[in-house]
């Protein structure tokens, strides 16, 4: 919104972002703008990274790696138990079968390495606003 220190409308300020990254490259970072020391008003883009593998040296185990090294050891803390699992079917079974009533049940597609089907830009056009790149 336009406070504070973002209310010139000629120089916006990028927005937060906080960024999740899954396997093959673990990790989050987090993008905020914030004011640099001293009196003067200069706001500037500052980042967090976090990435698993650097910061420990070592190399995660696959997921399903992981999942089999705790079935063997009997470590069900990962695991999901019996009831929630029968709750979850509970829950999606009716969405399921609403799906399978469609005239055409696919899923939206995308090319492996973009950044998702172009349904997923009309899903939050209608708000008047759009994903961001990173």
């Amino acid at each position: 919104p336009p406070i504070l220190f973002n209310a010139d409308p000629a120089a916006r300020i990028a927005p937060n972002v906080i960024t999740l990254r899954i396997q093959p490259d673990e990790g989050f970072s987090l993008r905020i703008s914030s004011k640099t020391p001293g009196p003067r008003v200069h706001v500037r883009p500052v980042e967090m990274d976090f990435q698993y593998g650097p910061s420990f040296e070592k190399v995660t185990p696959e997921a399903y790696e992981r999942l089999l090294l705790d079935v063997m050891i009997g470590d069900a803390t990962l695991f999901m138990r019996r009831d929630s699992v029968e709750e979850s079917w509970r829950w999606l079974t009716p969405i399921l079968e609403r799906w399978a009533e469609r005239a055409d049940p696919r899923l939206p597609e995308y090319a492996a390495g973009q950044c998702g089907p172009v349904e997923a830009g009309r899903l939050i056009e209608d708000g008047g606003r759009k994903w961001f790149d990173l």
